[in-house]
Order: C-alpha cells, then sequence, then structure tokens
C-alpha cells in the first residue's frame, strides 16, 4: 500500500522543526578549552600572599582587565592564598592576560553527506595581537607549536553556508617576588562561535582553575557551562 505524497509545505515544516531542534542544541553546548599547567615547586597557600598584575603593560590599570583579574583573585583565595595589593608586599606575584582573536571564516557544504569545502582541523596561527607581554603576539600557540582544534556547527542543514570561529584565551603565569623564580604557568584556549570576552574570559578562568594546579606538562580538555541566551 502506497504512502500517500508529502506536500511541500509539509516538508518545509519538518526542516523548519528540525532546524529549530539544532539550534536549541547549539545553544546548549557546552563550552570546552584545552588547558596546560606547567609546574616548579609551587608553595602549598598557608602563609603566601599574592598580587596580580597585567601581564600586557597596554592592560594595567583599565577597568575590564580588573573585572578580569577580580575573578582569578576570587579562585587563588578560595583555594587559601592571601590577596593583597601591593605587588612588593607579595610572596607571590600573578601575570594575567587574556584576548580572543577577529576570527576565522569557514564555509562548507552542509546538505547530506561529508562536505568538500569544511575540514574538521585547522591550524591556529595566534590572536594577531601585536607587541603585547603576552603571547598573543606570537605565531604559534602552546609554547611555540602549531595548535589545532576541531569544531563542528550543526545548525544548517541543505546549501552552503559560511560562518566564523573565534579562537580566545587566557595566560597566567606565577613568580615567587623573592628571586622571581618562575613556579607555574598556565593557558585555557578555546574555539568558539562567540567573541565576547564578558563571557568567554570567565569560563576559561574557570577551565584554568579546574583541578589546580593540575599535573605539570599535562594538556586537558575541560568543559563549562554553555553561555546562557
Amino acid at each position: 500500500m502506497s504512502r500517500p505524497p508529502v506536500s511541500s509545505l509539509g516538508r518545509l515544516r519538518a526542516v523548519a522543526a528540525a532546524v529549530m531542534l539544532l539550534a536549541v542544541a547549539a545553544c546548549t553546548t557546552p563550552f570546552k578549552a584545552d588547558v596546560s599547567r606547567f609546574q616548579s615547586q609551587l608553595p602549598a597557600p598557608a602563609g603566601q600572599s599574592f598580587a596580580i598584575v597585567a601581564d600586557d603593560p597596554k592592560l594595567s590599570g583599565g577597568l575590564e582587565f580588573s573585572q578580569y583579574a577580580s575573578l582569578v583573585r576570587e579562585r587563588l583565595t578560595r583555594l587559601g592564598y592571601t590577596a593583597i595589593d601591593d605587588p612588593a608586599k607579595a610572596s607571590l606575584l600573578v601575570r594575567f592576560d587574556y584576548g580572543v582573536d577577529n576570527g576565522k571564516e569557514r564555509v562548507r557544504s552542509t546538505g547530506v553527506g561529508p562536505s568538500p569545502f569544511w575540514s574538521p582541523w585547522y591550524g591556529y596561527r595566534g590572536f594577531g595581537y601585536g607587541g603585547g607581554a603576552g603571547y598573543w603576539g606570537r605565531p604559534y600557540g602552546y609554547w611555540g607549536g602549531p595548535w589545532h582544534y576541531g569544531w563542528y556547527d550543526p545548525f544548517f542543514d541543505g546549501g552552503v553556508e559560511s560562518y566564523t570561529v573565534y579562537t580566545s584565551g587566557i595566560d597566567l603565569k606565577i613568580d615567587r617576588v623573592a628571586d622571581g623564580q618562575r613556579l607555574f604557568e598556565g593557558k585555557a584556549e578555546a574555539a568558539s562561535s562567540s567573541n565576547r570576552l564578558q563571557y568567554l574570559v570567565p569560563n576559561l578562568v574557570e577551565a584554568m582553575f579546574t583541578g589546580f594546579p593540575g599535573n605539570s606538562g599535562e594538556t586537558v580538555r575541560i568543559t563549562v557551562a554553555p553561555e546562557k541566551k
């Protein structure tokens, strides 16, 4: 027994419903960051004080930097370290940097089956920031190696679409004030469809301090809550 033909309107409704479901799934996709941490004799929190400074002098004194630095201060305080304002009087100096690039356009076929336009891996070539004290101006991430990140956007269905992928990151360094010795280096980086630092930086800070200080030399994938719409 043959099935009744499906009208064009019915097909359009079915496609629209599928797209809406995919849109909801995209909005609830968790934020994922790759976190690399290195440490050398990082002292236990008891009796240790710290002060936070901008690793990039251009960020120093800014209200935006102060807002994001307060997130780092809160996490270190929660671990038992004591926050003070004067770097000269602190036992630990925390250098903090953050940024997001201008985005890279991606074009892919969104029809059924593998796309000839889209590749799940692309080479990361830095954030395009020039001259800063942090790592944003260097041509490679992760201490000199090319950084790769898989990205897939399930939202579109049919035709060829373009979209923008933004790469963001934070850089955290901890030095002992007494002799200037580096005790900790950490980076958290992510690719996402958002370029809003107000959303990205708090998530990257949360990823950085998940399981802090972590295993030296290990890169882990940290998943945190998605952006609220």
